[in-house]
């Protein structure tokens, strides 16, 4: 019978128990599409089921007043002594009481129909209203992680072009410190031989000094 088939699903359904275990939104759509879209099947069906209420307990009501109307005939033919027309009223009366069950059971589910329709409306529209409110800031809550996954993934890029750039000046810096340590090495080794050249020079001359002096002595 429609949305009733699915009275006791909808009436064992949990949202709140299910919300605890997801934050993702795009679940969260679905399950208010399908929470609205069952509301909107209660409320197509709910005139359906109450005019089908109203017709039972109408029938139903009209078949006790006939009973009760023909008891009252069958009652007044007694008192006056006419028991063969109370006969009739009761002959008349008696397939309308086996009636009168049918209807009773009849208006009885039609009743209880109308009143699962109503709780499945109750309990559609207290859920939809707790998602609703749920969702919304779920909404803002994806928003705000979505936008920070952004920003991380920016300064993240950032961070690997500064590492990148860094990595290079250190590289850059490192190899010319080498090589001004290395020309520096050979600085000193100049240095060194044109010191050992001097001294060899100044020997040198010490000796050819020395000769002259030899020499002159010798003349003498």
């Amino acid at each position: 019978m429609g949305i009733l088939s699915r009275f006791k699903e909808i009436m064992a359904s949990n949202w709140n128990a299910w919300l605890e275990r997801t934050e993702d939104p795009a679940q969260m759509d679905r399950l208010m599409r399908s929470l609205n879209g069952d509301l909107g099947s209660v409320k197509a069906e709910m005139a359906a089921v109450t005019a089908a209420e109203s017709r039972a307990k109408r029938a139903l009501d009209e078949c006790q007043a006939e009973i009760q109307k023909l008891q009252r005939y069958a009652e007044k033919s007694v008192e006056a002594g006419n028991d063969q027309d109370a006969r009739k009223f009761l002959d008349r009366k008696a397939p309308l009481v086996a009636k009168e069950a049918q209807l009773q059971a009849a208006y009885d589910q039609a009743a209880a129909n109308l009143a699962a329709m109503q709780q499945m409306h109750d309990k559609l529209v207290a859920d939809i209203g707790q998602l609703e409110a749920r969702y919304t800031g779920l909404k803002a809550k994806w928003a705000a992680a979505q936008a920070q996954q952004r920003l991380n993934a920016a300064n993240g890029a950032k961070d690997a072009v500064l590492d990148k750039m860094e990595d290079k000046i250190n590289t850059t810096y490192n190899e010319a410190m080498a090589l001004a340590e290395l020309r520096a090495d050979k600085n000193d080794d100049l240095d060194a031989q044109f010191a050992e050249l001097e001294r060899n020079t100044r020997k040198t001359a010490d000796d050819e000094l020395a000769a002259i002096k030899e020499n002159m002595k010798a003349k003498e």
